[in-house]
């Protein structure tokens, strides 16, 4: 049997040059993940203190730690990928997801105080419990069950919250004790200059439809940065890492390749030492109730934008695909890095005509041949690589023209899920939001009929995860 036949081609209306172009196409769009992610996981430490939580080795660098991340992205990437392509047979790219590292790495290890090893130990028995619920179709029913507002909100509400996240690293908004965030000194910062910069060139790239407009986008800023710390313009270290001096590289201080990967996979079974059982559970329960609503939210997101979605907003047979990001969730996990998830970008590849899982399939094989370039990782800076934060949150906000703002009971749930989420810095929270005041102002314009029972259980099982989450248990149990 040939790939035609294999992935349906003719059912499809496809071809094997449109498949292979719409892979290359969504590799292109989503490959920024294996510079961010790991700057995203990883602990940065200056003059002794901690000042980004996320995973830290001993006995390592941060550019080791850096280049071992993002060989663990690859591959925790590509077997998501291949079970994606010959399972669910869909054209989605998956990767680590954004938001839900960010989840790990600044609300778990950070805020709770959590070891990283035991935050992957609980990665790990989520994505076993995923994988379980996948089988039996349990989650499918559950997404099944998302008001229709929620679902077609989701996607810019991500969007804004990952603006954030990159805005604040490219040095264009701080935080701020009188108004919580406000604009940065840009013309004093070098760092926020060149990231204006970078951010619009990557933006006018993609405004152009040139292909890979985001990993341009972030190399350009790179190798401007290092050029202008070469020329003197700078101090070394602003724009460039210490392997660029004035005037001069220093060979030595260039990252050296780092594809062992030991002290980071199996971390996870440390994790599972000297744990008190209801502890964990309770992280165990959080980050069940993040990755299961993130997830279920960016699959619908990437199901909208790829029009894949039927006539009740449902993503057809979306239990193959929610199995590929449960077993990579897992994989990942036992590999050393955050749940992965179905990526935005993939809606690129559906745009230059891919149906199939043979588009997932040719991005596994571009992720696998990554591994080459992995050294690279190391030298992008934070400010340069969130870029790609900022343009993919423009793309996802086109989202928002699907909900029915004319309808309050639309409308007041798709509003509270946009908001709540950057507001809080949590995308499960504003899933929440949603979720929880649509019975709500369903009861009150007298159309409670319309609330499905499910629906009520859902809200009050979110209401159940708010208590835990803020009253304090959680971290008094941590």
């Amino acid at each position: 049997m040939g790939l035609a036949d294999y992935f349906g081609f003719d059912e499809h209306d496809t071809d094997l040059r449109t498949e292979v172009v719409a892979g290359v196409t969504t590799f292109l769009a989503m490959s920024y993940i294996v510079v961010v992610n790991p700057a995203v996981m990883t602990q940065i430490t200056q003059d002794g203190e901690v000042v980004k939580p996320g995973i830290a080795l001993a006995n390592y660098s941060y550019a080791e730690t850096v280049q071992m991340l993002a060989v663990v992205t690859l591959l925790a990437s590509a077997v998501a990928m291949l079970v994606m392509a010959f399972y669910a047979n869909r054209p989605f790219g998956l990767a680590p997801g954004l938001g839900l590292n960010a989840f790990f790495a600044f609300t778990v290890v950070g805020a709770l105080g959590v070891p990283w090893q035991t935050a992957l130990a609980a990665v790990f028995v989520e994505g076993v419990l995923f994988i379980v619920l996948t089988a039996v179709g349990a989650r499918e029913y559950v997404i099944g069950l998302f008001p229709e507002p929620v679902k077609f909100a989701v996607g810019t509400g991500i969007g804004l919250f990952l603006a954030i996240i990159g805005l604040e690293a490219m040095g264009i908004v701080v935080g701020d004790a009188g108004t919580i965030l406000a604009l940065g000194d840009l013309a004093q910062s070098p760092v926020a200059i060149l990231a204006v910069v970078g951010l619009f060139f990557t933006v006018a790239l993609h405004a152009r439809g040139v292909t890979g407009s985001i990993i341009i986008g972030i190399v350009s800023t790179t190798v401007a940065g290092a050029a202008l710390t070469y020329a003197g313009v700078v101090e070394p270290g602003v724009l460039a890492g210490d392997f660029v001096r004035n005037g001069s590289f220093a060979a030595s201080e260039l990252p050296k390749a780092q594809y062992d990967v030991t002290p980071l996979a199996g971390a996870f079974v440390e994790g599972f030492q000297d744990v008190e059982a209801f502890s964990f559970a309770l992280i165990v329960f959080t980050f069940f109730f993040v990755d299961f609503f993130d997830t279920a939210g960016t699959l619908v997101g990437v199901g909208q934008a790829g029009g894949f979605l039927n006539d009740d907003g449902d993503l057809p047979d979306a239990d193959r695909p929610l199995m590929a990001d449960a077993v990579g969730t897992t994989f990942g996990a036992m590999l050393g890095t955050s749940t992965v998830t179905t990526y935005v970008e993939s809606a690129t590849g559906v745009e230059e005509g891919g149906r199939t899982g043979m588009v997932a399939l040719v991005v596994a094989v571009l992720f696998l041949l990554s591994l080459a370039v992995v050294p690279l990782a190391a030298a992008i800076p934070q400010y340069a690589s969130h870029i790609a934060l900022v343009v993919v949150a423009l793309l996802m906000l086109a989202n928002v023209t699907a909900v029915d703002w004319d309808d309050l009971t639309h409308s007041i749930p798709a509003g509270l899920t946009i908001l709540v989420m950057p507001f809080t810095y949590s995308i499960a929270y504003g899933i929440a939001a949603g979720i929880v005041s649509y019975p709500v102002v369903k009861v009150a314009s007298g159309e409670a009929d319309d609330v499905a029972f499910g629906q009520w259980l859902l809200a009050a099982a979110f209401i159940v995860y708010f208590y835990v989450r803020t009253s304090g248990v959680l971290a008094a149990a941590v």
